[in-house]
């Protein structure tokens, strides 16, 4: 009961954004009274789902999908060159990407 108490504790810090999805599931799993949740695979499992590739993953998505739209050019710019960053994507593919997005 002491695990599933911490782990609780720890998704109600989580319940925002994306992160929300991720709560709802883990939370109607812990609801089940036959669940058992072991912490170590529990601390493996949110590592995983939030580490920096995924994050690198994120950001190259939205990258493809990023267009300047009604956008000042110069925030445009600035936010492209962040998602470039996260993304860690070589400069002639971040090139075509712009060129594509503007």
């Amino acid at each position: 009961m002491k695990t599933k108490n911490r782990i609780t504790a720890i998704l109600a810090c989580l319940r925002e954004d994306v992160a929300g999805i991720y709560v709802q599931k883990k939370l109607d799993e812990l609801d089940e009274e036959l669940s058992t949740q072991d912490w170590d695979n529990f601390v493996k499992e949110i590592k995983t789902m939030f580490s920096d590739k995924t994050k690198t993953a994120d950001a190259k998505w939205r990258i493809k999908s990023f267009k300047q739209e009604k956008r000042n050019m110069a925030n445009f710019m600035i936010e492209f060159e962040v998602l470039v960053i996260k993304a860690d994507i070589d400069e002639l593919y971040a090139i075509f990407l712009l060129k594509k997005n503007v």
